[in-house]
């Protein structure tokens, strides 16, 4: 295991409050937090407070569960939680801050720890197929 680190700057066409609750929310997570092309959310569940835990199985071939604690929610601009997945080491952390911009918001994501570079790779690939999903979601959403 090493101290390996990811970072990832995405602008979303939604304002910080929509952001933030979309990576709360149950419902919407199941319509963006899909590492793949290939994956589907077949379970999400949130229990969005300061150390509180949330499960999300993300479904292929096979069912992947990522889980967590909530570490830190600061309302529209910061969301920190553990990442307790197969591929990452139970210390795993991820940092989302959330900075209003002209047109939305800017996400920055940071992920700590990883099993290998191989391992904090295959995260970025998912992270950036993630946030893709997220803002065309956002987009899709009613005003």
């Amino acid at each position: 295991m090493t101290d390996l680190t990811l970072s990832l700057t995405r602008m979303l066409h939604a304002s910080p409050k929509a952001v933030y609750d979309a990576w709360l929310d149950p419902a919407t997570i199941s319509r963006f937090m899909a590492g793949g092309a290939d994956q589907r959310v077949t379970e999400a569940k949130t229990d969005p407070r300061v150390g509180g835990r949330f499960r999300i199985v993300m479904t292929s071939d096979r069912d992947i569960a990522h889980e967590g604690v909530y570490k830190d929610l600061v309302p529209h601009s910061l969301i920190r939680f553990t990442w307790e997945s197969p591929y990452s080491p139970a210390d795993s952390e991820v940092t989302i801050r959330l900075t209003p911009v002209d047109g939305g918001t800017e996400l920055a994501l940071s992920q700590v720890r990883f099993l290998s570079e191989s391992a904090r790779d295959g995260h970025r690939g998912g992270w950036t197929h993630i946030l893709e999903r997220l803002d065309a979601t956002l987009q899709s959403a009613p005003a």
